[in-house]
């Protein structure tokens, strides 16, 4: 049972939690709660510690997750987990994890390409909503948010498991987006999000939420898109937006799949 805010794990998962650079040298992030640490058994790999309250493990079904997980276990103090915890109500439970890597399918068929977006809330709700278009990579450009933020981890509500993500530079963009047809969400377009045929391979770009479109962003798109909207509306929160465009998608592409 670790008692101390003095431990050295305690220290250690508290500067994961605050501090990017050392997430990123370490190549781990932290992830809390019972949906994280079901996924993350049943993946069975990238888990490599598990901390949690002694009232947490007494709920139910609780024990039986933590007897499917193969990383060290270690109990803490309700104190302690409030220091570890980035939340301001612990779930009581957390887990350090490898950083993520899937696979970009070699063929696909709808990207997402985040230009700046630049608040974990948004990036957080953008994966979750990304994973539920189906979208088949999401691709941050320079300037995004860390993607182990804890606010994105805890938004994309486990998303990193499923969902491929790729910080790339420009470059590395156009290159991964070769061949399919790249759309730039942008307030000033005139082509309505409605009117393009996202049954054919596209990738869609959104920008950040201030400052709209980079120039780089706008080099590689080869049309830009809309939302109409009502008089006076001045634009749509970037997640919401990017909601609205993916699953316009997803609807024009429910028909080639018979009912």
């Amino acid at each position: 049972m670790i008692s101390s805010l003095f431990n050295p794990n305690v220290k250690y998962v508290r500067r994961l939690q605050t501090d990017r650079r050392f997430r990123a040298r370490e190549q781990v992030f932290v992830a809390e709660g019972k949906r994280w640490l079901v996924e993350l058994a049943a993946k069975a790999t990238g888990l490599r510690q598990v901390y949690y309250t002694e009232k947490w493990l007494a709920e139910a079904d609780h024990a039986d997750i933590l007897a499917q997980v193969s990383a060290k276990k270690q109990p803490v103090r309700d104190n302690v987990m409030s220091v570890m915890s980035a939340t301001e109500t612990p779930p009581g439970a957390l887990a350090v994890v490898d950083f993520i890597s899937l696979d970009i399918p070699s063929k696909a068929s709808l990207l997402l390409i985040l230009d700046g977006v630049s608040d974990p809330g948004n990036l957080g709700t953008i994966l979750r909503t990304a994973g539920a278009a189906g979208v088949d990579a999401v691709l941050l450009s320079p300037g995004c948010v860390d993607l182990y933020n804890p606010k994105v981890v805890r938004g994309a509500m486990g998303s990193h498991l499923r969902l491929p993500t790729r910080r790339l530079s420009w470059a590395e963009i156009a290159r991964t987006c070769e061949g399919i047809e790249i759309w730039l969400a942008a307030a000033d377009a005139r082509v309505p999000y409605t009117a393009v045929e996202w049954r054919n391979p596209a990738a869609l770009i959104v920008g950040n939420e201030a400052h709209g479109a980079s120039e780089m962003a706008r080099t590689l798109a080869d049309n830009s898109i809309s939302i109409p909207m009502q008089a006076r509306t001045e634009s749509l929160n970037v997640a919401v937006a990017t909601a609205v465009i993916l699953f316009e998608a997803v609807r024009q592409r429910r028909r080639l799949t018979p009912p």
